[in-house]
């Protein structure tokens, strides 16, 4: 239950509704306590002759609290409900501006289905405990304290006789529930599975189809959706146990009440109007008793999510902000690139050792110059692009743009600077025009880019042109589409410096060549640094390196590449072989000749 502590500063800016609803709460609770009294009042007058006049007056002032009491009802209800509302508004926006402010390796150790899972069905739950559940703790307590009250004016006896049975009702509650707060963490858990596992199977729904899996899938579906029946059913079941354990002992209680009461009315201890009026005060000191085991449920479980979202809560990013922000130079010609002796690693569990992706890679790029990095798959050339813009941190040595660490720069400001492509193309289900607008700041440039990208003309084949509505992740575009729209998204942000990580893998060669092109005019006065496992992406730049196992293993220009017979001579002979039989295939294709 600590876990809900936390939620009190969320409380801060809705105290005077809050405070509003509680007394409402309270209030309302007083007032369905007079009507009892009340009651009493008509039913012994009625047996000692009271007038007309008298009997009216009582039931007219009953109606008259009645009406009120609702009032307060309804109005306890807008007021804490609204103000749960609010919570789980700012907590779900909190939330999610703190995922957005988390670095890489939070999501690569997060399961997608799992987040969804905690900011949905657990944020419901916390919502419940913020709100309802105060709300009927308070009107359990105050309406209890009122009944309590009211009962042992009318005899201290017969009081603590009534109460015995339900004495067991506050040790029933404390054992049951713990047993629900772990029943129902075990419940979210394997909620947020099956939901990864949707989430999987509908992004995914291409290779399933394609692998012939949909029956294995279906049948892994159906398992797990048995289990979260399971699960729900061991919470059902112990929450079925508890509630008809508390109307057995309210039901003794209404056996004493009977019992013994009737006999201190024979006696004339009581009088009837007094025992009747005693009945209602203990229904009414029964039912929070008994309604104290469903909020202790609603707290159990919100405490339950809420330490599922203090995971993400408490979360931080792996890329430390600067003591000391420092501001990069107005940019001219595009922006001054160093690497020096870097080393990198993914993040590892404690005790394994690392599997360095790059170790002592050293390379510079002048204001304006395009650096082209080769290798073969699992070089390293995607995550060296991956550190300029600060994706993940170097564990060894620096990185720096205009002589500035980019370690130094506010990290906001440093990817203001840059567009990237990264090897995954990523669409929005949106327009066209949105997705190519995403963070640009001249609306002017998105035509410009496309045309760069090789991409206008296939955007003026659509019938709504740049306003086409893409699928869920650009589905209706084809794979070298889907990377030239990537590629004028980073271009119309008119960055100082662009990479591109295997940007154009999906294009064929004829479009790579007019891409390249186009980029040569567009990359003028803009750092490019181009990462392509395809030499003829990057023989025209400046400078190029060449990576093998995560180290620069060669350096220089083309020609001066191709000269000295090494491993970029050797990637290049590779790959003029394989565009070779590709041709050969191309032409043996049925229907490639014809008579």
């Amino acid at each position: 239950m600590r876990a809900l502590w936390q939620l009190l500063p969320y409380y801060r800016p809705y105290r005077g509704r809050f405070a509003a609803g509680l007394a409402l709460v309270i209030l309302s609770s007083g007032l369905a306590g007079v009507i009892p009294w009340l009651l009493r009042e008509a039913i012994d007058g009625m047996r000692a002759g009271a007038t007309p006049s008298r009997l009216g007056l009582l039931a007219a002032a009953m109606v008259v609290i009645a009406v009120i009491g609702g009032a307060a009802r309804y109005g306890m209800r807008d007021l804490m409900n609204g103000v749960s509302r609010a919570i789980e508004y700012d907590l779900r926006n909190g939330l999610f501006r703190h995922l957005a402010s988390l670095d890489a390796s939070f999501f690569a150790s997060m399961r997608t289905g799992d987040l969804m899972a905690r900011l949905t069905n657990d944020l419901s739950a916390v919502r419940m405990a913020v709100g309802p559940a105060v709300m009927y703790l308070v009107n359990t307590i105050a309406g209890g304290a009122f009944a309590l009250v009211f009962m042992l004016h009318i005899d201290a006896r017969f009081t603590l006789v009534a109460l015995l049975p339900v004495a067991l009702l506050p040790v029933i509650m404390a054992r049951g529930g713990s047993a629900i707060h772990r029943r129902f963490e075990a419940v979210q858990e394997h909620f947020s599975t099956m939901t990864t596992r949707a989430q999987e199977n509908i992004a995914g729904a291409r290779i399933v189809r394609a692998y012939r899996q949909e029956a294995p899938e279906v049948a892994r579906w159906h398992a797990m959706n048995e289990e979260y029946v399971r699960r729900n059913m061991r919470l059902v079941r112990l929450w079925g146990l508890l509630n008809p354990g508390f109307s057995l002992l309210a039901g003794l209680g209404a056996v004493v009440v009977l019992g013994y009461g009737g006999r201190l009315v024979l006696r004339g201890e009581i009088t009837v109007g007094a025992l009747v009026a005693f009945g209602f005060y203990l229904g009414m000191l029964t039912w929070p008793l008994i309604a104290l085991g469903w909020v202790t449920n609603l707290f159990q479980r919100g405490a339950a999510s809420m330490i599922r979202l203090n995971e993400i809560l408490h979360a931080r990013s792996a890329l430390v902000a600067p003591a000391a922000p420092r501001s990069l130079p107005p940019v001219r010609a595009g922006r001054a690139i160093e690497f020096r002796n870097v080393g990198f690693h993914y993040p590892v569990r404690e005790g394994e050792a690392p599997r360095w992706v790059l170790r002592g890679v050293t390379f510079s790029v002048p204001a304006g110059g395009t650096l082209g990095v080769v290798g073969a798959t699992g070089s390293g050339k995607s995550a060296l692009i991956d550190l300029l813009p600060r994706v993940h941190d170097p564990q060894e040595g620096d990185i720096l743009i205009d002589g500035i660490p980019i370690r130094e720069l506010p990290l906001a400001a440093l990817r203001a600077e840059i567009g990237y492509v990264p090897q995954e193309t990523f669409l929005f289900s949106d327009t066209i025009r949105a997705n190519l607008a995403y963070g640009a700041h001249d609306p002017s440039a998105i035509e410009w880019a496309a045309s760069v990208a090789q991409l206008d003309e296939t955007i003026a084949a659509f019938p709504n042109g740049y306003e086409t509505l893409l699928g869920e992740r650009g589905i209706n575009l084809s794979g070298g589409q889907k990377q030239r729209a990537a590629l004028a998204r980073a271009l119309a942000r008119r960055p100082g410096i662009v990479l591109l990580d295997d940007a154009l893998s999906a294009v064929d060669s004829h479009t790579e060549a007019q891409i390249l092109q186009g980029l040569r005019d567009a990359l003028g006065g803009r750092t490019a640094i181009i990462a392509s496992h395809r030499i003829s992406a990057i023989r025209e730049a400046s400078w190029i390196v060449v990576l093998d196992a995560g180290r620069v293993v060669e350096a220089g220009r083309h020609a001066e590449l191709f000269a000295a017979g090494g491993r970029y001579w050797s990637l290049l002979n590779r790959q003029l072989l394989e565009d070779s039989l590709e041709g050969e295939r191309d032409v043996m294709a049925p229907g490639a000749i014809s008579g």
